[in-house]
């Protein structure tokens, strides 16, 4: 069997595994934050820590540097939003969206440097860091690679075996943290397409980002009504989930968030952080 196929024979045995029709009476919301850099600023921190109930916060990486990471842990602290790390390459310029070649062990390094960054601007604002939510370009190839999961899985139990993970639904990064007895939780998007082997859709593509509010809402509830993913590519797909993300940079994002929050409501489904206490 090719390379290709095993791996895509693999997403689909872990696929099979999940749920496939379950309908969901709550769910946490997310956003990936504090993606400032110095004067520069990315979305509306505030108002979407209003809204959501986890949230993702930059390391340096991609995006953020110290002050505004006390800024944002700050106010998530605040606001009673639960804390997670969001690293990425570190690639400012490219927002951490580009692949950049790099071993398994130079992407755990570079990993354990940004999650003790923010933990350690969190001891300064009095706040918790939670778990882990690898960004952009490096989340994908974690989503494809068994080898890379496997680096990110091990430099976050390394830096804190309490951490937990927060994976793309279905895919290699959920799978490893699993293997390793790792806290893992399933995510899926909001205002993301998807492709059928359970993988995001690249940003290139037409109608990968879902930027019309009312588009997504209806989608994510049907999904939580059904367990099943509509595909750019094929048959809707099934996923699990313990949270939904929303990007923070994405045109109308907060009013996205605010609609998803208000119509999940309104189905019965409460908004709660999948981490308690």
């Amino acid at each position: 069997m090719a390379s290709g196929d095993a791996a895509a024979a693999a997403i689909d045995g872990r696929r099979r595994q999940r749920r496939v029709t379950t309908v969901v009476r709550s769910i946490d919301l997310n956003s990936d934050l504090g993606e400032a850099y110095g004067p520069w600023r990315m979305g509306d921190d505030t108002a979407m820590l209003g809204v959501v109930t986890s949230a993702n916060l930059a390391c340096g990486g991609h995006a953020g540097d110290p002050e505004t990471m006390f800024r944002t842990l700050s106010e998530a602290k605040r606001r009673g939003v639960v804390i997670g790390a969001h690293p990425g390459y570190a690639d400012k310029e490219g927002f951490g969206r580009r692949i950049i070649r790099m071993s398994p062990g130079e992407i755990g390094r570079m990993l354990a440097a940004q999650i003790g960054a923010l933990m350690g601007v969190a001891a300064l604002a009095g706040a918790e860091v939670r778990y882990v939510k690898p960004h952009g370009a490096l989340a994908n190839l974690a989503a494809a690679s068994d080898d890379v999961a496997k680096g990110i899985v091990g430099a976050i139990r390394a830096v804190s075996p309490d951490l937990a993970i927060l994976a793309i639904s279905g895919t290699a990064l959920e799978t490893a943290a699993r293997e390793a007895d790792a806290e893992v939780y399933s995510e899926i998007f909001a205002d993301r397409s998807y492709l059928s082997n359970g993988q995001l859709a690249p940003r290139g593509r037409p109608g990968a980002v879902i930027t019309e509010p009312q588009a997504a809402v209806s989608r994510l509830i049907d999904y939580l009504n059904s367990g099943l993913m509509p595909v750019v590519d094929g048959e809707p797909i099934a996923l699990g989930a313990d949270s939904v993300c929303v990007h923070g940079d994405s045109s109308g994002a907060v009013e996205m968030a605010r609609l998803i929050h208000a119509r999940l409501g309104e189905a019965g489904i409460a908004i709660k952080p999948f981490l308690a206490g």
